[in-house]
């Protein structure tokens, strides 16, 4: 039958009978504590008990903060993986609006030079009617000149016919 050991710091070592209602989990528990005080409880006795439940209590307190320095560390890149999971989705957003503003100036981009395409292909037309006037308007002025010459000559014939007779 399985036994369990508890002492205090006054009363020896002392055996007590576990119940059959035990499982046989605190029973594992029970043994593994025993193995645990076993070691420590050498022969000399009460100055290595004391010994040992200072050592406990220090191990114990450096669990505890260890303990505490971990979840504080934890917290920590909890933290800053939230920073970087914010950062991440503002530049995501910053991203999606600069992609539709990109994409609108393609647009208005494709708008003008559609615009300037068709300026392109009607100022030839103009360049060519422009043309078109201004030789008109030299053909006018070559027909009223050849005109004046034509009288001109006229003149001149009838006034060399006269002198002619």
């Amino acid at each position: 039958m399985s036994s369990l050991l508890s002492h205090s710091k006054d009363q020896p070592l002392v055996r007590k009978p576990l119940s059959d209602s035990c499982s046989a989990s605190s029973a594992a528990n029970t043994k593994s504590l025993r193995h645990e005080r076993l070691p420590r409880l050498g022969s000399s006795g009460s100055s290595d008990l004391s010994n040992d439940t200072s050592t406990n209590h220090a191990e114990s307190y450096f669990l505890r903060r260890e303990n505490r320095l971990s979840a504080k560390k934890k917290a920590e890149e909890e933290t800053l993986n939230n920073d970087y999971k914010k950062m991440y989705e503002k530049a995501l957003v910053t991203n999606q609006r600069l992609k539709s503003r990109l994409e609108t100036n393609k647009q208005e981009l494709t708008l003008i030079q559609d615009q300037l395409q068709k300026a392109q292909k009607e100022r030839p037309n103009d360049c060519a009617s422009n043309m078109l006037e201004a030789e008109k308007k030299v053909k006018a002025e070559l027909k009223t000149e050849n005109q004046r010459l034509k009288d001109e000559n006229g003149a001149l014939i009838r006034v060399i016919s006269k002198l002619s007779k």
